[in-house]
């Protein structure tokens, strides 16, 4: 069986460690803090773990960094091996300068994850149909291909990139929403009032201002040239909109609206969506469940809007537009009221 050693085993590292495990590798692992360490042998991440980076890479045919930015870039700087190595870091130009040294490097960067962090959240299927970016600068054919080839074994979709193209296109569709979700978050928290009403659109709109991850603020000042742009460029966008607001100019207010909603809407594809109302009772999402399974329908996307006191809620199914009609029946038949 081929060897991996993964040096940070928190969220990703884990998932990968499992997943890799799962396609037939056997894992090594290390990470600094030995809680971490612990909790990816209880999820299932790890064969055994190592005292030290050295010993973890040691006869490893791939090496996995998945610590902090920093961290994975000290790590680049100074690992001493002749496996394929590759990372997951959101920013990717550091360290595609950092891995000139290394003989074989692909960096990666896995746009999956959740809004908390370390090996207890960790899932060999986090990976499922996300985008997995790999770094084509300096790198071979094969290592490249072999790297596709495992990317692919974790369910994910490989795209080669440059780490100049990717490092701007991140900072557009990750960094600067989640730094605009801090912002907003922390605007209306200045007033409780506001914070009180806050229902299902600020929630979702806000959800990854939950993110938890100590490494955020690397991530971001790593990509500080792209991101301060765009957050520049937004503010300007901001204030277009506070004229037209101020102005009451409602065709240019509704034909942005309409843009938007044209550009949004072409990320995905066409799906109906059907509202169901939970009640506050044990067994409601079985029921649903029971109702998906007899209707025969293809979920495309879920989502769960909960009372804003907790108890009951409201809960989105997609699905494709033709089968809209055969699942609302099919939720009515199982007595719940549709929205």
């Amino acid at each position: 069986m081929p060897n991996a050693a993964i040096l940070g085993t928190g969220l990703i590292g884990s998932s990968i460690g499992i997943g890799l495990r799962n396609a037939g590798w056997t894992v090594v692992g290390w990470d600094p803090d030995p809680d971490a360490l612990h909790g990816a042998v209880q999820v299932g991440a790890l064969d055994r773990v190592a005292a030290d980076p050295p010993e973890a890479v040691a006869g490893a045919d791939l090496v996995v960094l998945a610590g902090p930015p920093a961290a994975i870039e000290a790590g680049l700087e100074s690992i001493e091996t002749n496996a394929l190595v590759t990372d997951v870091a959101g920013v990717k130009e550091p360290m595609v300068r950092a891995a000139k040294r290394l003989r074989r490097f692909v960096g990666g960067h896995p746009m999956a994850g959740r809004e908390t962090s370390g090996p207890a959240g960790a899932s060999g299927v986090l990976f499922r149909g996300a985008t997995w970016v790999l770094s084509t600068d300096g790198v071979q054919a094969d290592d490249l291909a072999q790297m596709v080839e495992i990317v692919s074994s974790l369910g994910a979709i490989a795209v080669p990139m440059a780490a100049a193209v990717h490092d701007e296109a991140v900072a557009a569709i990750s960094h600067l929403p989640q730094v605009v979700a801090w912002a907003l978050v922390n605007r209306v928290a200045r007033d409780q009032s506001a914070l009180d009403l806050a229902a299902g659109g600020f929630r979702d709109l806000t959800r990854i201002a939950l993110s938890g991850s100590s490494w955020w603020p690397e991530v971001l000042t790593e990509n500080r040239k792209a991101l301060a742009e765009l957050l520049r460029r937004l503010s300007g966008d901001l204030e277009t909109w506070a004229d037209l607001v101020d102005q009451a100019d409602l065709e240019q207010i509704g034909a942005s609206m309409l843009s938007a909603r044209a550009a949004r809407g072409s990320l995905a594809a066409p799906v109906a969506s059907v509202g169901v109302i939970l009640e506050d009772q044990p067994g409601e999402i079985a029921r649903v469940g029971h109702a998906l399974e007899v209707s025969g329908v293809d979920l495309r996307d879920l989502q769960l809007r909960h009372a804003t006191h907790g108890g009951g809620g409201v809960l989105t199914l997609s699905v494709r537009a033709a089968e809209a009609a055969v699942l609302s029946d099919t939720l009515r038949a199982e007595g719940f009221r549709l929205l």
